[in-house]
């Protein structure tokens, strides 16, 4: 059994998407909208094969009502310490706020964690 993807409600799909495009080498597929109801997503793939899904509904950009509540966060493996470093200064320079810096964690992970466009928290790890 594996993973097949995990969905993120965000504010601005566009943005979001171009985040983990550059970032995370993403590749998104064509948007989906339902006129209906607002809804709008992306699907991403990443080298791995797993997927992403960033979703937007209008809804959820009414700051006084969360559309929901549960997300942790995401970690992406970048395959060496230098890449979690290099990455987290990229991404501090480019002016995502830095959750924790590149550190080894008490389980022994190497990583770092960052905040996207939406501040969702990114999990940088070796």
């Amino acid at each position: 059994m594996k993973i097949e993807h995990v969905a993120l409600y965000v504010k601005n799909l566009e943005k979001s998407a171009a985040f983990f495009e550059r970032y995370f080498k993403g590749k998104r597929n064509g948007l989906y909208r339902n006129p209906r109801t607002g809804f709008s997503s992306y699907f991403l793939s990443f080298e791995d094969s797993a997927r992403l899904e960033l979703m937007s509904l209008p809804e959820v950009s009414n700051e006084s009502r969360p559309l929901q509540y549960g997300y942790a966060h995401i970690a992406f493996g970048v395959g060496s310490k230098s890449a979690v470093d290099q990455l987290t200064a990229q991404l501090e320079a480019d002016g995502f706020r830095v959750k924790s810096h590149p550190r080894i964690t008490g389980d022994g992970y190497y990583e770092s964690c960052v905040y996207d466009v939406d501040s969702n928290s990114i999990e940088i790890t070796e």
